[in-house]
C-alpha cells in the first residue's frame, strides 16, 4: 500500500490521537503530519472521515492524544480555533444559523470584527460577485439542500480561516454548481481536507487517505490511492454477488 512523505513542520498535526464516542472506539493511537495543499479522505460509510473532520475543528475531543493546527493545540485554544480551522457540514440545516441568506454570511464578517452593517454589505457584495446577488434578502427555507450548501460555502469563505475542512461538500449539487465549487478548491489559497465517496472529486489532489474502521488503510498520491479503493470496493461487490447467487442455487432457485 501508498504510503505519503510529508514535510517536516506539519501544518496540521494529529499525535497519538484515541476516541471514544460510548463504547465505540472511533480512533485508536492515530497519528498524522498533513502539510499538503489539498487532501482528501475516502472510505465507507462509518470510516471515520466525519469523526476525523469533527476532531480537527475542536467538535470532538480525544480522550488521548493531541490536535495541532499551525502549532496552536487546538483544543486548548477555543478563542483561535475560528482564526485557524472552518468545517462545512455535509448537512447545511446543521451548520445554518439566521434565517436569512445575507444574515448567515455576514455572521462570518462580524466574527472579523466588522460592525453588522458592514458585515451585511460584504456578505450582499460576496453574493453579487458570486452571481448570487439575488439571494441576498431570500429566506434560507425557500432554497433547496444544494443551494443552502452554496451559502454555507461562501459563509466559510468569509470567514477566511488557515485550513477548510468539507464533508461530502459535494452531495447536494447539481453539475454546474459541482464544477463551481471544484474550481473555488482549486483556486482558494488555504489548505482544504475533503471527505467524498466520489473518487474523481479528489483525485487529482496532491494527497488521499483511505480510512476503514478508524484506522489508515492507504495514505499517498491521489491517484495510487483512489485506485486501490476503487478496486478494494469492486471486490467486495464482486464477492457479495458471487455469494448471493451461490446461496439461491443452493436455494434451488432457477437463473434464467
Amino acid at each position: 500500500m501508498p504510503t505519503a512523505t510529508t514535510a517536516t513542520t506539519p501544518t496540521v498535526h494529529i499525535q497519538h490521537v484515541s476516541l471514544l464516542r460510548g463504547r465505540h472506539r472511533v480512533f485508536e493511537d492515530l497519528t498524522l503530519a498533513l502539510t499538503e495543499r489539498r487532501i482528501g479522505l475516502v472510505g465507507d460509510n462509518g470510516a471515520g472521515k466525519t469523526s476525523l473532520l469533527r476532531l480537527l475543528c475542536g467538535l470532538e475531543t480525544p480522550q488521548t492524544g493531541t490536535v495541532q493546527i499551525h502549532g496552536v493545540d487546538l483544543h486548548h485554544a477555543s478563542r483561535e480555533r475560528a482564526a485557524l480551522v472552518g468545517l462545512m457540514f455535509q448537512n447545511p440545516d446543521e451548520q445554518i444559523i439566521h434565517p436569512v441568506v445575507d444574515e448567515e454570511i455576514a455572521l462570518s464578517f462580524r466574527a472579523a470584527g466588522l460592525s453588522k452593517r458592514e458585515a451585511l454589505d460584504q456578505a450582499r457584495l460576496l453574493l453579487a460577485e458570486r452571481g448570487r446577488g439575488d439571494w441576498a434578502s431570500r429566506a434560507i427555507g425557500s432554497l433547496s439542500q444544494g443551494q443552502r450548501q452554496q451559502v454555507c460555502w461562501l459563509a466559510l469563505l468569509a470567514a477566511r480561516p488557515r485550513v477548510l475542512l468539507l464533508d461530502e461538500p459535494f452531495a447536494s449539487l447539481d453539475l454546474p454548481s459541482q464544477a463551481a465549487l471544484a474550481d473555488d478548491i482549486a483556486s482558494a489559497p488555504q489548505q482544504i481536507i475533503v471527505s467524498t465517496h466520489v473518487l474523481e472529486h479528489v483525485h487529482d489532489f496532491d494527497r488521499v487517505i483511505w480510512l476503514e474502521a478508524g484506522r489508515v488503510r492507504a495514505d499517498g498520491s491521489a491517484k495510487e490511492v483512489c485506485a486501490h479503493y476503487a478496486a478494494d470496493v469492486a471486490t467486495r461487490i464482486a464477492s457479495r454477488r458471487a455469494g448471493t447467487k451461490a446461496t439461491s442455487h443452493a436455494a434451488g432457485v432457477r437463473h434464467g
